[in-house]
């Protein structure tokens, strides 16, 4: 009987422990995209055409198709430098990861949490480089997610962003909080007070 009690405590302390911890599980997924324009002005950037490529972390692998999906973002407003020089945009704006299966499903939806850093890099050779990256924040399956994203232009030559240049490629990495969904919830739930219903009627039997 001694035995059985422990038994019960044990089973109980372990299914709060498997709860808390689906509860706060964390998936991360990293999301690439390649090409597409991006648009600037003193009210901010927007990138359009931008298709996704790879999807490194859900469905526990690696996707590479080629044509997944799209990647699109608004930044807000210039709060600091220039365009051709490198400056810091405000954040806000929007930021959408969607993919093409099942006739459109949007990935993640968020904006920019904090300011949008626009970065020139001045090669050896004289020609430019343009690195835009920013904190997000948003959803992802539902649940609450933050994320970094990194896009480089295209070589823009010795000239400098006059406004509208091509993408080479971008890379943005979301951690979001998995919560199991209700029905394995309740599954677990009533297989649990299943079997401390047939442990109770054992401890008073006895």
């Amino acid at each position: 009987m001694y035995s059985l009690k422990i038994f019960a405590v044990a089973f109980l302390v372990v299914s709060c422990l498997v709860l808390t911890n689906s509860a706060h599980a964390r998936s991360i997924i990293d999301f690439s995209n390649s090409g597409g324009t991006l648009s600037g002005s003193s009210a901010g950037f927007t990138l359009t055409g931008s298709t996704l490529i790879a999807v490194d972390g859900m469905s526990g692998g690696v996707i590479r198709d080629g044509d997944l999906g799209t990647v699109s973002f608004t930044t807000g407003a210039l709060t600091s430098g220039s365009l051709a020089q490198g400056a810091t945009f405000a954040g806000g704006g929007s930021f959408t990861i969607e993919s093409f299966a099942n006739g459109g499903t949007v990935l993640f939806s968020g904006s920019f949490s904090g300011p949008v850093t626009w970065t020139l890099v001045t090669l050896s050779n004289g020609t430019h480089n343009y690195t835009l990256t920013g904190p997000l924040t948003g959803e992802m399956h539902g649940a609450d997610a933050t994320a970094v994203t990194v896009q480089l232009t295209i070589n823009t030559g010795k000239a400098f962003f006059n406004g509208s240049t091509l993408f080479a490629g971008g890379d943005t990495t979301v951690v979001s909080s998995s919560v199991p969904e209700p029905g394995s919830l309740d599954m677990f739930a009533t297989g649990s007070l299943g079997m401390l219903g047939m442990m109770r009627r054992k401890l008073f039997a006895l």
